[in-house]
């Protein structure tokens, strides 16, 4: 190894190697150079956005020795090896090198098949048993699994039936599966893996990202996949009415020259922040700008939990306020924060580390339990548009598929191209990344670089993505157009559900007549009456031939108990679809759509429900 770089020893390899796998979600074996600036952002690194610029346009462009705006392990590496100066090297092997908490599995010297050495925190194996005991302490379907032993590996082991899984999506967004889809009883090997199948096809249809993530993963209990499944999916939970839309009183938020615009294009995380400083700046005290180090002490918990504790009815008692102890102190602070039953998520050493996840989360509880905000006059909430199941669907299938930064907005959080040129990855239409602008953007400027990626997106759907884009230019994605940025994303839906279809059919060409007549041919030779005309046909309203498609595919699957067929009612309709929904996805077919979109007949998610149950009828079939 040349004198001039870092030299970099077998443990610290291992260790770039977990962190180069933190950053690669997707497992796709390379990360994109403007992934540099969310590693530093999420660890907490002290660098101003400057520093970050530096290091992504001279750093990244040494290290891709490829030229394709891509950055593989090895080009990692280098890229580690290349960092000299003392301040981002020491930043930088501060967080690759972080490991307080951490528990190897297999020991430190254990490495996988692939060279990774797998790891997890403890702190949150404590954290989500703890909180899946008191969110499910009454279920009946889970008394077999409760309560989890925080202290030993019960957390891993509980995922095994798929049970307790389905729980936790449904307690996160609830009705997301039909119950009467889960095996509670008399389990096999095969309905443990239909439970599995319908827990993470339930998870990535609200936004959790499962590639890789297998039936066997979780029967094996494995510690790293099944904390980074379950943070997801509480996550998902704790963030669901942390928007303007379902909460008008985040209104008072607003700070003097913001728009109602501006707030509702914050993410969860800034939203929540926001707040804490709105109830310190009553309580005057100096504001926060993170949830690690300035949160240490204690001390701001103190006041927001004065501030957000019915006057009336709760003491926060500040006794333990001056306590010169920052363990003790934490301790006397989550007692108080118990009283508000809120004393969920972190333990004292969790709050002096300042471990930001565990820390994000018992904020969120604490916003949903008591946000102790009040109503802004002078604003018609009415008029404030909430989003749409359409617009959910679609971000949550971006987020499903592991796009880096996080959709929280579906408009907003486009502006900028850079989660759409992912998705171009994603249905092989080939991204020139070299002519791609990254994050972070330059205060002058930075405006015409976002407009620039727009451009280059539209282009490239007219072009090499052979798209229907008429009228669309740049300028409308970086505004956030909501009719032509849709027009776009369908589009790259379809294909990306398409090119499933293409794979399993050898390359064969597959468009909506294919798949309506590949329906009608395998309701016929199940001997079932159901057909459809077109995506449109009314009779999809009961959901018939979607379940009659999944008995004919999987005999069995349905049962007919469940199934009103005769006279229905809109609240039959309704049980229906969510049924046939929730039956799909148990036996296997990866199911965005909403039981609303086959009760109203809404013609773009139809087809993709009959398009991936035809892909789960031809896997079957190889």
């Amino acid at each position: 190894m040349a004198n001039n770089t870092i030299t970099i020893s077998r443990e610290e390899l291992d260790e770039l190697k977990e962190a180069f796998d933190k950053v690669d979600i997707d497992n796709s074996g390379h990360i994109n150079d403007y992934e540099l600036h969310q590693v530093f952002k999420e660890a907490n690194l002290p660098l101003p956005g400057y520093r970050v610029r530096e290091i992504v346009e001279k750093i990244f462009a040494g290290a891709d020795r490829n030229k394709d705006g891509k950055i593989d392990f090895q080009e990692f590496v280098s890229l580690a090896q290349e960092l000299k100066s003392k301040d981002v090297s020491r930043t930088f092997r501060k967080f690759i090198n972080k490991r307080q908490g951490i528990t190897a599995i297999g020991g430190t010297s254990s490495i996988s098949s692939q060279g990774t050495q797998h790891s997890y925190s403890e702190e949150e194996k404590v954290a989500f048993a703890n909180w899946i005991n008191k969110a499910l302490k009454d279920d009946p379907h889970c008394k077999h699994l409760l309560p989890l032993n925080p202290n030993n590996n019960s957390l891993f082991t509980s995922l095994r039936d798929g049970i307790l899984l389905c729980k936790m999506v449904n307690l996160s967004q609830a009705d997301t599966i039909d119950e009467r889809a889960i095996n509670t009883s008399k389990l096999t090997p095969f309905t443990i893996s239909e439970n599995i199948n319908l827990a993470l096809n339930s998870a990535s249809a609200i936004g959790c990202t499962v590639v890789n993530i297998g039936a066997q993963d979780l029967k094996e209990g494995k510690p790293h996949l099944v904390l980074g499944l379950l943070w997801q999916i509480i996550k998902a939970g704790l963030f669901a009415d942390i928007e303007i839309s379902k909460n008008e009183a985040l209104i008072a938020l607003l700070m003097d020259g913001e728009t109602l615009e501006d707030l509702m294009k914050l993410s969860p995380e800034e939203l929540l922040l926001r707040w804490v400083n709105y109830h310190l700046t009553n309580a005057q005290w100096p504001n926060i700008s993170n949830f690690s180090r300035d949160i240490k002490d204690s001390k701001a918990y103190f006041h927001l939990l004065r501030e957000i504790a019915p006057k009336d009815e709760i003491f926060i008692d500040f006794a333990g306020f001056h306590e010169p102890n920052d363990l003790k102190r934490a301790n006397y602070m989550l007692n108080q924060a118990d009283k508000l039953g809120c004393r969920q998520f972190v333990s004292p050493n969790d709050v002096v580390s300042g471990n930001p996840k565990l820390n994000l989360a018992f904020v969120a509880n604490l916003f949903n339990m008591y946000p102790a905000l009040h109503k802004t006059n002078g604003y018609d909430f009415n008029a404030i548009e909430g989003e749409t199941n359409e617009e959910r669907t679609f971000r949550n299938w971006m987020n499903s598929l592991g796009v880096n930064p996080h959709v929280n907005h579906l408009y907003s959080d486009l502006t900028d191209a850079l989660v759409i040129f992912q998705l171009y990855d994603r249905i092989r239409v080939p991204v020139e990344w070299g002519r791609v602008n990254k994050p972070p953007y330059s205060a002058l400027g930075g405006h015409m670089k976002k407009i620039e990626n727009c451009n280059y997106a539209v282009e490239l759907g007219k072009g090499k993505a052979r798209f229907s884009l008429v009228g669309i230019c740049g300028h409308d994605l970086h505004e956030g157009n909501h009719t032509l940025t849709l027009a776009l994303v369908w589009q790259l839906m379809r294909r990306y559900t398409l090119n499933v279809l293409s794979d399993l059919g050898e390359g064969a060409k597959i468009d909506d007549r294919t798949i309506i007549k590949w329906v009608n041919e395998t309701l016929r030779e199940a001997n079932k009456n159901t057909f459809i005309n077109s995506f449109r046909d009314k009779a999809i309203s009961t959901s018939l031939p979607v379940l009659d498609l999944i008995d004919a595919i999987s005999p069995k699957a349905v049962n007919p108990e469940m199934v009103k067929r005769d006279n229905l009612s809109d609240e039959d309709k309704m049980k229906n679809a969510k049924y046939a929904i929730s039956i799909a996805r148990k036996i296997g077919a990866r199911i965005y759509a909403l039981p609303d979109d086959l009760v109203e007949v809404k013609p773009k998610m139809v087809m993709t429900v009959f398009a991936c149950l035809m892909g789960r009828g031809l896997n079957k079939l190889k």
